[in-house]
């Protein structure tokens, strides 16, 4: 097929109002089959049909996830342009998009609700990719900042050690549980240099360019989008600030979106550094930080940044 003859074809196949809608939907984030007929009220051999025609057109990618299918938007960028004027254009945008905010605050429900029943026992409980290795790593990277932010603090046993060395330790976790308990637990040591607060890694409760050090630990992968955890990390980051992240190297084990709640299947190095990358994040340095010998044999991967 010739790029002319391709590119006719893109152009017919979402010259369909519905197509269209699907597309605008998964190019703000990957959906399942369920999810879209949640969002457009449509069957599901209907909206199976249109994303068969789609993919097949290269407009959209596929992912399993679990026992599901996730589809996610791939628009040329010859298209691009064409695609959001056509979008602005459907009637049906705007409740499509209050759609798509619902189903995403669902998605951020489960996942509180899945660590709040972990509040009191994280620390006793196997978590993928944790361990006191992998935190040392990350530690020695730490060490002499003022103002530290953790992020996705969850139970706070990263931000107790950092508080013993830094002026002001702000964790933030989405669960209201976790961030009781944890300040209980924080106030019990006898760690005044500790707060936490309730919020979303992606726009955290931290004013603007307060803060020298940034740790996402083992939280990005719960993100909805880790690209706007690590661009509000950037935001919070005082001009030579740092960022340290530390997650699940890209892996196959799918079980574990539902045993932790994992949204994303761990990240690969070079794309952990282009995010970071895309943040204006500089010396950038990725590495394998450590490997278990148990299945499924999670790998912890370590980035980190500067703010110039």
């Amino acid at each position: 097929m010739t790029a002319m003859s391709s590119t006719i074809k893109c152009l017919k196949l979402i010259s369909d109002p519905t197509r269209l809608r699907i597309l605008a939907l998964l190019n703000q984030d990957a959906l399942s089959v369920a999810e879209l007929q949640e969002i457009l009220g449509m069957g599901q051999s209907r909206i199976s049909t249109q994303l068969s025609q789609l993919k097949t057109a290269g407009l959209v990618n596929d992912e399993r996830a679990g026992k599901n299918n996730v589809y996610s938007a791939s628009i040329p960028k010859e298209l691009t342009s064409v695609v959001s004027h056509a979008i602005a254009e459907v009637p049906e945008t705007t409740s499509d998009n209050l759609a798509l905010q619902h189903i995403l605050s669902k998605r951020k429900d489960y996942a509180r609700a899945y660590f709040d029943e972990l509040a009191g026992r994280f620390g006793k409980d196997y978590v993928p990719g944790r361990s006191w290795k992998a935190l040392a790593e990350a530690l020695i990277k730490s060490l002499n900042y003022c103002h530290v932010a953790d992020l996705g603090a969850g139970e706070g046993t990263l931000s107790q050690l950092l508080a013993q060395r830094a002026e002001k330790v702000i964790a933030v976790d989405l669960s209201p549980k976790m961030v009781e308990y944890a300040q209980s637990l924080a106030h019990k040591n006898g760690l005044h240099n500790l707060e936490f607060r309730i919020g979303d890694i992606e726009s955290p409760p931290i004013d603007n360019g307060t803060i020298d050090l940034a740790i996402l630990s083992q939280a990005l992968h719960h993100a909805e989008n880790p690209q706007r955890a690590i661009d509000a990390a950037f935001r919070i980051l005082k001009p030579g600030g740092r960022i340290i992240i530390l997650d699940l190297l890209q892996h196959s084990f799918t079980e574990a979106r539902e045993l932790y709640a994992d949204r994303w299947l761990g990240f690969s190095e070079s794309q952990l550094a282009s995010m970071l990358k895309k943040s204006g994040f500089i010396d950038i340095e990725t590495l394998i930080a450590d490997k278990e010998d148990a299945h499924p044999k999670f790998q912890t991967l370590l980035g980190i940044g500067a703010k110039l």
